[in-house]
C-alpha cells in the first residue's frame, strides 16, 4: 500500500470520527436534549479542562489498578495457557473449570473481595485480574494446540525434547493468538477495574463517576467515560504496536498491492 493511500486511510478515519461528534453535537442542539440526558460533546470537554486537577488522580488511580491487575492476569494466564494447549489432560481438567470462572459475573465477586482484604486498590486489582485471564488462556491455548502436525514431526526427527518444540515452534505459533488476547484483555481489565472501584472504593474514575451521578453532574460521568476510552485506546495501541514488532510476520504486508 502506498504511503498516499495509507494517509487517505488514516483522513477518512479522523473525518468519521470527528463527524460523529459534529453529529452528536448538533443533534444535541436541534433536539433541544437538556444536559441530564445527553450532554453535548464540546460540555464534555468543557469539563474535562475545568475539572482536569479532580479527574487525573483518579484516571490515574484507575491506570495503576487495571495495569497491576492486567500484568498479573497476563502472567497467570499465559502459564495456563502454555500449560493446557500443551496437555491433553490439563484440557480436560482445567478447561471446564474456567469457563465456569469466567461465567460467573465479576460484580458478583467484587463483595468476597472486599470480605478478604477490605474496600480500596487490592478488591480493583484482583477483579481487573480475573475479567482477563480468560481470553488470554482460551487464545494462548489454542495457538499452541493448532500447530501443524508436520511442524512437530520434523522437530521430533532432530531430536528435539517437548519443551524444545514447545519453546521453538508452539509459543512463536501462538504469539498471534496472544498479542490479540492482549488487545482485548486490556479492555476488559478496564471495565473489573471500574466495577470495583463503583462497589468498594473512595478512588479511581469509577468512584468518581459515581459519585457524579449521584449529583446529576451528567457531564462529569461523560468525561470519566472518555477518560477511560482514551486510557484503553492508548493500551490498544501500544499493545498493537509491540505486536508489530514482535509478531509481525504474522500479519498482513502493507506493501502488498491491493486491487
Amino acid at each position: 500500500m502506498s504511503i498516499a493511500a495509507s494517509l487517505r486511510r488514516r483522513a477518512a478515519s479522523i473525518s468519521l470520527i470527528v463527524g460523529i461528534f459534529l453529529f452528536w453535537e448538533a443533534a444535541c442542539v436541534i433536539f433541544n436534549i437538556s444536559d441530564l440526558v445527553l450532554p453535548r460533546p464540546s460540555q464534555v470537554i468543557e469539563t474535562l479542562v475545568r475539572f482536569a486537577p479532580g479527574i487525573w488522580p483518579h484516571a490515574y488511580q484507575t491506570l495503576y489498578t487495571t495495569l497491576v491487575g492486567f500484568s498479573l492476569g497476563v502472567c497467570i494466564g499465559l502459564s495456563l495457557g502454555v500449560l493446557i494447549g500443551s496437555s491433553r489432560l490439563a484440557f480436560d481438567t482445567a478447561y471446564p473449570l474456567l469457563v465456569g470462572i469466567s461465567s460467573i459475573p465479576k460484580v458478583a465477586v467484587v463483595p468476597i473481595f472486599v470480605l478478604w482484604f477490605g474496600a480500596g486498590t487490592v478488591p480493583a486489582i484482583l477483579t481487573a485480574m480475573i475479567i482477563c485471564i480468560f481470553p488470554i488462556v482460551v487464545n494462548v491455548a489454542t495457538g499452541i494446540a493448532t500447530v501443524e502436525p508436520e511442524l512437530e514431526d520434523v522437530m521430533k526427527t532432530l531430536k528435539a525434547s517437548k519443551t524444545e518444540i514447545l519453546w521453538n515452534v508452539g509459543l512463536p505459533r501462538a504469539m498471534p493468538y496472544f498479542f490479540a488476547s492482549l488487545k482485548v484483555s486490556v479492555t476488559l481489565a478496564f471495565v473489573g477495574s471500574v466495577v470495583a472501584e463503583t462497589v468498594a472504593s473512595n478512588r479511581g474514575v469509577g468512584n468518581m463517576m459515581m459519585i457524579a451521578s449521584s449529583s446529576f453532574n451528567v457531564p462529569l460521568v461523560f468525561a470519566g467515560l472518555m477518560v477511560l476510552a482514551f486510557l484503553g485506546v492508548s493500551l490498544y495501541v501500544l499493545f498493537s504496536l509491540i505486536e508489530r514488532r514482535v509478531a509481525g510476520w504474522s500479519m498482513r504486508k502493507n506493501d502488498i498491492a491491493t486491487g
